[in-house]
């Protein structure tokens, strides 16, 4: 929770007995050790001020404090629940408790914790900010609405609120009303948090295609972050930055600026000395998505295909349990640790009394990230992959080694795009689960397009889609007056306004075909009726590309400068297709207009992918899992060796004798 610091009460009733002075004498001897910042000498002084008063609330909320700076939370937590079994009406205390809950993700207990606050003591604005905010983070959205809109009627210029309203409204679905709540955040000011607000509110009028909005807010959002001083350290929606604007030295530095944000309360271990390695890489991977998601899709495989004679994998999991066959599956694919109710610095020592040797982060800046805990530097080696489309902002030095890529979505030359050094793959970065179902019968009378019609699929989320990228796809269809273009409905909003953006360009809106969303291997068997999937810019499709290929549907995409506008390119080069990435725009257009004149060439694509699904370097998992484990050898051995991160680029190897 973000709470104004518990500050050590300054004054006492002068005490009568001897014993009573010792006590006060500890007190004392612990604000000193406070001021001084020596919080473990701090702990000390107040518990055996606790221990030799033990009824007194300051000496056990100064305790609880002292405590909650040394990361034991678990001790915190007590010192202040003992406190509000003598006083349960001191809202101090339940502040205490609830952020002591809060530091370990147990976020509905926190907002539980404050909700039994005694009624006769008052409840200010404060108070309904913080519940507010427990009640988000437990995911209970309409009565975080609720708590936060009292906040409001106590204090209606807190942008804090309103931007945590937008959230709540945002869960919900509620995406106009979020847009109005992060508008008002903005004008109130965040101060360190208008770029997170700013972000959010460009990425969900993007989502809406509300454009004439989302322009100027994008607009915006560059300005903001052509703005941020290099030693910044705000708060962003850095996963808004790398999918809506596409200039990487941007990029970096929002990232930069958000991990320093994050971290800024973290004190690293001190460093494993560099030891000769085990016969087992001992690797950890963290993630809140162990879980059916896409990262458990796309690493399931991976996790169980790990030569076991030759890694001790870990998986630790901070997000919930959904119950699915996923979950299980995972379970069962390595040691699988549940650290969702641990705070930052309780992962962080798990991780180093594991003697973990590579920590590999699954989340990158996206939701419900902890990328605190790597702040810590409890593995000797740590990098960022997959779950995130662009750098931590994390340099070696921060706590991120190394960030994986591969020669096209992060080549070499790009490197100042990065904060981490490279770790390049030798062949697609994407891994793929060859367990996903294949696409099987389906019409195009049941997914509700015309039989005769030539049919372009642009099934990306909304949010990548902008005036740039439907100006070209408008001319398109005014070229191929046979084509519809066929889209999937994420949300009730944006069918009309694309309709609309349709029909002012000279397009009859009918053309456009939205798509419900469908389980997944309904969804891959409709996949396979398109003709052609056209990709977006600056942010391409990921998995969705990688679907359309092992559908059977050829990509067209343009790679431009960013890691996230060129992973379709680096997909279609696994599968053997790179003459469909293209470098311009204006070759995107023409590579489509070939295309969608030439029958014969699309079905030879499509038998091309068909047979890719068995023999494509994209789809061979197992040759894939020996590489990645390489990979993973090669940071640790450098590691090993004392010498610092530096870039690698992995060869390819032939599978014979060859292991991972």
């Amino acid at each position: 929770m973000h709470t104004k610091a518990h500050k050590p009460a300054k004054t006492r009733p002068a005490p009568v007995a001897a014993f009573a002075r010792s006590a006060q004498r500890d007190w004392e001897e612990g604000l000193a050790h406070a001021k001084a910042g020596d919080w473990a000498k701090a702990e000390h002084a107040f518990h055996r001020a606790s221990e030799r008063n033990p009824r007194d609330t300051v000496y056990l909320l100064n305790l609880a404090r002292a405590q909650m700076k040394n990361g034991t939370h678990d001790k915190a937590l007590r010192s202040a629940q003992s406190a509000l079994a003598l006083k349960p009406d001191d809202a101090l205390a339940r502040m205490i408790a609830a952020d002591c809950l809060s530091a370990q993700h147990r976020y509905a207990e926190a907002a539980n914790c404050l909700q039994q606050q005694p009624e006769q003591t008052p409840r200010g604005a404060e108070y309904y900010q913080n519940l507010g905010e427990a009640l988000f983070n437990a995911g209970q959205h309409q009565a975080a609405i609720a708590a936060l809109f009292e906040a409001l009627s106590r204090n209606v210029d807190h942008a804090l609120s309103h931007y945590r309203l937008g959230l709540s409204f945002n869960a919900l679905g509620m995406k106009q009303e979020s847009t109005e709540c992060f508008r008002t955040a903005l004008v109130l000011g965040l101060g360190q948090g208008d770029l997170a607000a700013q972000g959010l509110l460009a990425f969900v009028e993007r989502e809406l295609c509300r454009w004439q909005n989302a322009q100027a807010d994008v607009a915006a959002l560059q300005r903001l972050a052509d703005a941020l001083p290099d030693d910044a350290a705000s708060w962003a929606s850095v996963f808004a930055q790398v999918t809506v604007t596409g200039d990487p030295i941007a990029q970096r530095r929002v990232a930069r600026s958000c991990w320093r944000f994050q971290t800024r309360r973290v004190e690293a271990f001190a460093p494993v000395a560099p030891r000769p390695l085990p016969a087992r890489l001992r690797v950890g991977f963290v993630s809140a998505d162990f879980h059916q998601h896409a990262t458990a899709i796309l690493m399931a495989e991976v996790f169980e295909k790990l030569d076991r004679s030759r890694f001790d994998i870990t998986l630790y999991s901070h997000g919930p349990d959904d119950g699915s066959p996923m979950r299980a599956r995972l379970r069962n694919a390595g040691r699988f640790v549940d650290v969702a109710k641990r705070s930052d610095l309780e992962v962080a020592q798990q991780v180093r009394h594991d003697e973990i040797d590579v920590l590999v982060d699954l989340k990158g800046h996206t939701r419900d990230a902890r990328l605190a805990i790597f702040g810590h530097r409890a593995a000797p080696v740590q990098l960022s992959f997959l779950g995130f489309p662009g750098t931590t902002g994390a340099a070696p030095a921060d706590g991120i080694d190394y960030f994986v890529g591969d020669a096209i979505v992060s080549p070499l030359a790009n490197a100042a795009h990065f904060s981490e050094k490279l770790a390049l793959m030798p062949g697609c970065y994407q891994p793929n689960d060859r367990q996903r179902p294949l696409p099987g019968p389906y019409s195009r009378a049941q997914a509700g397009l015309p039989d005769d019609a030539l049919v372009l699929c642009g099934f990306n989320q909304p949010f990548k889609l902008s005036p740039e990228v439907f100006d070209v796809w408008c001319r398109l269809l005014q070229r191929l007056p046979d084509a519809v273009l066929w889209l999937l409905q994420w949300n009730d909003h944006s069918p009309a306004q694309l309709r609309a953006e349709a029909a002012a360009r000279g397009i009859d809106p009918q053309r456009l075909v939205f798509a419900p969303k469908i389980g997944l291997r309904e969804h891959l068997s409709r996949l396979a009726l398109a003709d052609l999937f056209i990709d977006t810019w600056p942010c391409n499709g990921h998995t969705t590309a990688s679907d359309a290929l092992w559908a059977g549907l050829p990509v067209v995409t343009y790679a431009g400068e960013t890691f996230a506008s060129r992973v379709a390119a680096s997909l279609l080069d696994a599968v053997g297709l790179p003459q469909l990435a293209c470098p311009t725009i204006a070759d995107y257009e023409a590579r489509i207009l070939e295309l969608a004149g030439d029958a014969g060439a699309r079905q030879a694509l499509r038998d091309h992918l068909a047979a890719a699904r068995d023999s494509a370097p994209l789809f061979d998992s197992d040759t894939w899992t020996r590489d990645f484990g390489r990979l993973l050898w090669a940071m640790a051995e450098r590691w090993s060796q004392g010498l610092p991160p530096d870039h690698i680029a992995l060869a390819p190897q032939h599978a014979e004798g060859a292991s991972a």
